[in-house]
């Protein structure tokens, strides 16, 4: 496959601030109104690089760039996206990515990656949208063709984009039916990030984590799953992951920092979900909630 590549080094220079992430959506299929749906952004000398697009994005980014004072997670800015799979919760802020900030005065094109059947998701909400973009280009509005412009990339494993801030690697994962799902590991000058993306225990995973600063990894609460009907339980065991098998993972990758994300409780609470993997774990956990920054 083509590697995404905008830069002479072809790896990544010396940043001037530290590499940071933030997590803009924790949510899942739950309508939380506390938690948007799942997302995140890795910023790089005021670049910013998103993995996936939950219902909420886009505002919770402007959220984020007044919080934390980085001019790229707004709107004009978001010009990187990485989708690890298709998944609606995942994506149905796609259609926002793309037309909110072009409405914005975003001045180039989305670079968007994942897996395939992403360019068709992308053409039909294009034409979808197309009388609305029709009227912003050529009314009043007259807005930049260019921002509207989204340039797909469907990808397999491997090295898929790098630049002077970052390079990106996408690896297979386990994510129940899903003939693709990806996880994806950004190396910067000063961090090595792994998203696990949705996915049940997966040693590819392991693999590409190994050693990692921040391993951001979902997850459910096995007291919560002791609880679910049989039915529900055959989904979730081989969609996600328990705590017991992420606490397997973190012992085995050695993060730095474990962060947990797209937290299925099944009625179970945050406190017993954290005992959950601290008493098989004694690294450092954080719990993530929307907002938080690393």
């Amino acid at each position: 496959m083509v590697i995404a590549t905008h830069s002479a080094s072809g790896r990544p220079q010396k940043t001037s601030k530290p590499t940071q992430v933030i997590l803009l959506g924790t949510g899942t299929p739950t309508a939380d109104p506390e938690r948007s749906g799942p997302s995140l952004a890795i910023v790089v000398n005021n670049t910013s690089y998103v993995v996936d697009c939950g219902p909420g994005v886009v505002r919770r980014a402007g959220a984020a760039a007044a919080k934390y004072n980085i001019p790229s997670l707004r709107p004009a800015g978001l010009k990187h996206l990485f989708i690890t799979h298709l998944h609606s919760d995942h994506t149905i802020g796609y259609p926002d990515f793309i037309l909110t900030p072009a409405v914005l005065r975003r001045n180039g094109p989305l670079e968007v990656y994942g897996p395939k059947g992403l360019q068709d998701m992308t053409n039909y909400l294009l034409k979808a949208y197309q009388e609305d973009i029709n009227i912003r280009l050529n009314g009043l509005e007259h807005g930049k063709p260019g921002g509207y412009k989204v340039n797909v990339h469907e990808i397999t494993q491997g090295v898929i984009y790098r630049d002077s801030n970052i390079v990106v690697t996408a690896f297979n994962v386990h994510h129940g039916s899903w003939p693709q799902a990806f996880g994806y590991r950004f190396e910067t000058k000063d961090k090595i990030i792994v998203v696990s993306g949705d996915c049940t225990y997966d040693e590819n995973l392991i693999k590409h984590a190994m050693n990692c600063d921040i391993l951001i990894h979902e997850v459910y609460s096995a007291a919560g799953f002791s609880k679910l009907l049989p039915a529900e339980q055959a989904y979730h065991s081989v969609f996600h992951t328990s705590s017991a098998q992420l606490a397997t993972i973190a012992n085995k990758v050695h993060p730095k920092l474990l962060v947990l994300t797209h937290q299925l409780l099944f009625g179970s609470t945050k406190d017993e979900l954290l005992h959950e993997i601290t008493s098989l774990y004694s690294g450092e956990v954080k719990y993530g909630n929307d907002l938080d920054a690393f």
